[in-house]
């Protein structure tokens, strides 16, 4: 086992947890239970944005071969997606936090379908669980286990972690789509269509 693993575990049990709990959200349909999970949601995400940004600002300020450089190393795939999630994430997931929380004075309120959908938002989860994603290859090489050592394994490999991502995508863009439609007001058809035309 690497000794850089002990660097990585951290981080990718973060990003797993926060991908997780943001996949959980559009499935509470309580107010209060929403506003407490979206607290976890922003402690794990500003935790798993605060390491990855630790461990690979070390690793660029480091000359040598350390862990913590092995481990930057690694981490290099998961900036990006990271980098969307503290744009993007992080705000909507206080807003929805804020939002829960005008609802959650009594305990058994219903969540809204408006809250449950903007849980729901692609740019929550899908972020979160492709920064997840994006540190199992670290940790799996960090771990000995080789997968991509040859040329042939590459290509295909890439084309799975895409249509993988791709997948999750469209998930959450029907998920989202629906609880949207839900929250959407009914139509009122108007009288002057009902009645009959007098000539």
């Amino acid at each position: 086992m690497a000794g850089h693993l002990i660097v990585l575990l951290p981080v990718a049990a973060v990003w797993v947890a926060a991908a997780v709990v943001a996949d959980g959200l559009p499935r509470l349909d309580r107010a209060r239970a929403l506003r407490r999970r979206t607290g976890w949601l922003s402690a794990l995400t500003r935790t798993g944005l605060a390491l990855t940004a630790a461990v690979l600002l070390v690793g660029l300020q480091s000359a040598g071969d350390t862990l913590v450089d092995r481990a930057a190393t690694g981490l290099a795939l998961t900036a990006a997606p990271a980098l969307v999630v503290a744009v993007c994430t992080v705000r909507r997931v206080r807003r929805l936090r804020a939002g829960a929380g005008a609802f959650a004075r009594a305990p058994e309120t219903p969540a809204p379908h408006g809250l449950r959908a903007a849980g729901a938002h692609p740019l929550i989860g899908l972020p979160l669980q492709v920064t997840a994603l994006t540190t199992v290859p670290a940790v799996v090489s960090a771990a000995g286990v080789d997968l991509l050592a040859g040329p042939a394994v590459t290509g295909p490999a890439i084309t799975v972690g895409v249509l993988g991502v791709g997948a999750i995508a469209v998930r959450h863009a029907l998920r989202h789509n629906r609880l949207a439609e839900r929250a959407m007001p009914a139509a009122v058809d108007s009288p002057r269509a009902v009645r009959a035309l007098h000539v």
